[in-house]
């Protein structure tokens, strides 16, 4: 009988430590999904709706903002030729492109002043690309729906324009590959 009264112990033990680990795994599996509903809400975000992406030739819509060193930026402040580039920490492509693009903002004529750079995302995902940019383009922060990604008509993250001081679209480009390849063509 005390084997039996040991078993059942034993065997209610189990059932108690199998119940907590199940009551645990199933508390992570929450925060995993709160946190990737939370990635997929921020993709759903980016970016802002519009009918169609911008082409060349068109006109960019307005827009007001300032760069993370207190400058405004403006449609009517953008003077000659100026690459527009807009990035997302969220984005795999963006992070990838990123190094070739520094290199290519650093050998543009004109300089830092006709490179606008615009990273779209949340504050504290944003510094590595603001630091990386910064010495190379006029650097702006924004939601993913701010007023620059709705004046360029941004539809998908990186995304490349050329633009010159009358606000019409020279290029449009997913990549600067792309971008190079159109404007020498």
């Amino acid at each position: 009988m005390p084997f039996l009264v040991a078993g059942v112990i034993l065997v209610g033990a189990l059932c108690l430590f199998d119940l907590l680990l199940t009551l645990g795994v199933v508390r992570r599996l929450r925060e995993h999904n709160t946190q990737l509903q939370s990635l997929l809400a921020r993709a759903d975000r980016a970016p802002a709706e519009h009918a169609r992406p911008a082409v060349a030739g068109e006109g960019v819509g307005d827009f007001l903002s300032t760069t993370v060193d207190g400058e405004p930026v403006s449609r009517d402040l953008l003077t000659g030729e100026t690459l527009v580039a807009f990035f997302s920490p969220s984005c795999t492509t963006c992070r990838e492109q990123l190094p070739e693009f520094v290199e290519y903002a650093r050998d543009l004529p004109g300089g830092r002043s006709q490179v606008l750079a615009v990273v779209a995302g949340e504050p504290e995902e944003t510094a590595e690309m603001i630091d990386a940019l910064t010495p190379v383009a006029r650097v702006t922060v924004e939601d993913f729906d701010g007023q620059l990604s709705r004046a360029f008509a941004v539809d998908a993250f990186p995304a490349h324009y050329v633009v010159d001081s009358g606000g019409v679209l020279l290029a449009t480009a997913p990549d600067l590959t792309l971008l190079r390849t159109t404007r020498n063509a």
